[in-house]
Order: C-alpha cells, then sequence, then structure tokens
C-alpha cells in the first residue's frame, strides 16, 4: 500500500477540488435558509461528502470493469450537471421572487432536492476514477473517504459562511442562491468544453 506523504497530499488537493462546486452550492443553501439548524447544516455536509466519495470509487470500479462503456457516458457528465443544477437554482430562483416581501423564511431544498445537488456537484468526480485507476481497491476507498472528508468540511463552511450572510440578506438570498446554481450549472458545462 502506497499511503506516503504523495498519495495523501494528492488525495486531500484532489477533494479541495472536487468540493469547489458542493462548496458554492452549500453556500448557496446557507444564503436561502438563514436559520437553517445545526444538524440539518451537518447532514446537508455530509450529503454532499457522501456523494464526493462515491462518486470516485464508483469511477474507479468502472474503469477496472467496464472501461470502454464509462468513455461513452464522460461526455454527458456536463450536461446532466447543468440540467440538475439550472432545474434546482431555477426553482430557488422563482421562489425567491414569489416571496421575496415575505419575512417567512422556507426551507430552501428538501432531501431529494439534496441528493440531487448532491448528484450534480459531485458527478465529474466519477472521472477521476480515472486518475486512481493504478490504485488497489484499499488503496482507491481510502482515497475516496479522504476527498468526502475534505469535502464535509469545506461545505459545513460555506453553509455556515452562507447563514450568516443569508440573515444579513433576509429575503434577497434565495434569488441570489437559485442564480449561484445556475452559473454554476453554466460553469461546469462551459468548462468542460474547453
Amino acid at each position: 500500500m502506497r499511503l506516503g506523504f504523495s498519495f495523501f497530499a494528492n488525495s486531500l488537493l484532489l477533494g479541495t477540488g472536487l468540493a469547489m462546486d458542493a462548496f458554492s452550492v452549500s453556500l448557496a443553501n446557507g444564503l436561502n435558509e438563514p436559520r437553517m439548524k445545526k444538524g440539518k447544516a451537518i447532514g446537508t455536509a455530509g450529503i454532499f461528502a457522501l456523494f464526493q466519495l462515491a462518486m470516485p470509487l464508483i469511477g474507479w470500479i468502472c474503469v477496472s470493469t467496464v472501461a470502454e462503456r464509462f468513455k461513452a457516458f464522460e461526455k454527458f457528465i456536463p450536461w446532466i450537471a447543468l440540467v440538475l443544477l439550472f432545474y434546482i437554482g431555477g426553482d430557488m430562483l422563482l421562489d425567491g421572487v414569489k416571496h421575496k416581501d415575505c419575512c417567512e423564511e422556507k426551507p430552501a431544498v428538501g432531501f431529494s432536492g439534496l441528493l440531487l445537488q448532491g448528484v450534480a456537484t459531485s458527478i465529474d468526480a466519477l472521472s477521476v476514477g480515472f486518475t486512481i485507476s493504478s490504485y488497489t481497491f484499499t488503496e482507491a476507498l481510502f482515497a475516496c473517504i479522504l476527498i468526502g472528508t475534505v469535502t464535509f468540511f469545506i461545505c459545513l463552511t460555506g453553509i455556515f459562511i452562507g447563514r450568516k450572510a443569508g440573515t444579513a440578506m433576509a429575503g434577497k438570498a434565495g434569488i441570489f442562491g437559485g442564480v449561484i446554481l445556475i452559473l454554476i450549472g453554466f460553469e461546469i458545462f462551459i468548462s468542460s468544453l474547453l
């Protein structure tokens, strides 16, 4: 097992890079729901972490077993992320416009919405399976656990920053959060074309 400094450094850097979309979505969720309870914040970060842990491992399994079929699917990843984030962000944006004068806070995203966000922000992590394809299963699993752990703490930070800013922004937070999600979707899509 090659668990030296470079293994840990690469896994942590990979986790940080992969977590940036999830961080932005977590920030948007915190903006949209400034009174989010700590338990929900931890659960939300946990969902993002679980998807960021699972997707590279699924990618590794695909590379190890059905690599050719996975390569055909890879070109659809940006489209899937774009559609999911546009749908969730658009819904949040419309809800924010409808209720912008209302002082009553509505939770931005339910459990099914969080699952969609988790898929949308981690689907590009499937391709990480290619970069860790030389790892043994144990090494790949350990790397994915590190990626998930990094994602958890980064997302938790994003939620708490968003909650603080969301309290200050009050009625405009839902609109801003929806715009952020839509922009993230376009960013994922456009960066795949470059």
